[in-house]
């Protein structure tokens, strides 16, 4: 530990620098990796039509089997210029050719070989060290190496592809080396390379981001709109609460000479109710955000939906209400949450639908409760608003809660609609009790 941390800083960066050639170039050398197509998603392949992006996906492929080939063809016309097809042919045509290909199935293996074989390319060659046939396909060796790897690995291959040339430049004249183009040639393609590398490792990242972010923000969505619903039921639970222990502690007083058991038993329902109640109020407080202001007015029912009806008329919004069946009072939350699931879809409607006519359908069955919101599409100049996109998830909150259903989606004329239904069960009443008995 001690001899570490004495170690000067540039022994640290060669260590750094020796492991970092270690891990690119001689680790798991022989892996076989084969070029995976193209994506059908790319944003020039999805412009394609379907009978293209089957082909189009194997572009890479077909690049570096033509630049094999036409190098070949190279290879063999130089070399049979100089003398007839033999071992000349096959180390300064196909070698080359072949390290080219090995890029798509082996592209570590695929460079070293490319190495191993430039003293014998050299030997052959007219030109020193490299020929016209194997200096492409050296340079296509480079490239899609380093497109299949990362920037510091073409780093390291243009190093030793600059002391490989270098070293046996120094065997030919000056005016038959062609180490110098290489070495030019070779950083100008590898630094394209390494940038198109570093934008798509950028998109990439920005691409997680973004959907870590919008999962993120779905999630606080979700908690606030959990949280505004619990604040809202909490005044409807008080109010219940409130009511039992009122009449608990009135109970005694309607009868006559209560025995001292039953009013024992209305002071200790009292007491449940105003605990709970306290209860109930910290639990608010947990909830409640910092600029939270408690309502001065009672949680809206059904009853005012009329009322609600009328102010976004005088906004503009032309609105038609239907009620089928029965009417008749439901539970303060199923209330609650039915005026709620309307008011919020008449805001989508001004938002998104400027100009539209909605309809608001109330279906009061055995069951429970039908909520029906429905709107055409928009009309006039006025732009939509894109909104914050919290409706439809408050909107399902509220039906989950109840253990209700819900669908939301387009309509064929372009319009939206919102469907809920709010089970309710049946309750008998007192004279449905008394004819029973």
């Amino acid at each position: 530990m001690t001899e570490t941390k004495t170690r000067s800083p540039e022994h640290r960066v060669a260590a750094g620098a020796i492991e970092g050639l270690r891990q690119d170039l001689f680790q798991n050398v022989l892996d076989y990796r084969p070029l995976s197509p193209l994506g059908t998603d790319g944003p020039v392949i999805r412009r394609l039509p379907k009978s293209f992006r089957k082909g189009v996906v194997w572009f890479p492929h077909a690049v570096v089997g033509v630049v094999a080939l036409i190098s070949l063809m190279e290879g063999v016309f130089a070399a049979n210029t100089y003398s007839p097809f033999g071992m000349v042919t096959v180390v300064t045509a196909f070698l080359p050719a072949v390290a080219l290909m090995m890029t798509l199935v082996r592209p570590v293996l695929a460079f070293w070989v490319s190495i191993a074989i430039t003293p014998l390319v050299a030997a052959t060659s007219s030109d020193w060290p490299w020929g016209a046939s194997a200096f492409a396909c050296h340079l296509g060796v480079l490239v899609v190496v380093a497109a299949r790897t990362r920037p510091r690995t073409a780093a390291w291959m243009w190093l030793i592809t600059l002391f490989v040339g270098s070293a046996l430049g120094n065997f030919a004249a000056a005016y038959s080396s062609s180490s110098e183009p290489m070495a030019v040639a070779s950083a100008l393609a590898l630094l394209l390379v390494a940038l198109v590398q570093v934008r798509r490792d950028a998109q990439r990242e920005v691409t997680v981001q973004r959907t870590v972010t919008a999962v993120e923000r779905d999630r606080r969505t979700l908690l606030e709109e959990r949280t505004t619903i619990a604040r809202e039921l909490h005044d409807v639970v008080a109010h219940h609460m409130s009511v039992v222990a009122i009449q608990a502690e009135a109970a005694p007083y309607r009868v006559e000479n209560p025995p001292p058991e039953l009013e024992q038993a209305f002071v200790t329902i009292r007491e449940n109710a105003v605990a709970a109640l306290t209860e109930l109020h910290r639990v608010l407080g947990v909830v409640r955000a910092e600029d939270y202001e408690a309502p001065d007015a009672p949680q809206p029912t059904l009853a005012e939906i009329d009322r609600l009806l009328d102010n976004v008329r005088e906004t503009g919004l032309e609105t038609e209400k239907t009620v089928t069946g029965a009417v008749r009072e439901f539970p303060q939350g199923v209330e609650l949450s039915a005026y709620r699931i309307v008011q919020e879809a008449l805001s989508n409607t001004l938002r998104h639908a400027p100009g539209a006519a909605a309809k608001v359908e109330l279906g009061y069955v055995l069951g429970g409760l039908g909520v029906r919101v429905v709107n055409g599409p928009a009309r006039g100049l006025v732009k939509p608003s894109p909104g914050a996109g919290h409706g439809i998830t408050g909107m399902r909150e509220r039906v989950a809660m109840l253990d209700g259903e819900m669908t939301a989606g387009s309509t064929q004329d372009g319009g939206y609609e919102v469907a809920v239904f709010l089970p309710v069960p049946a309750q008998r009443s007192e004279a449905e009790d008394g004819e029973g008995a």
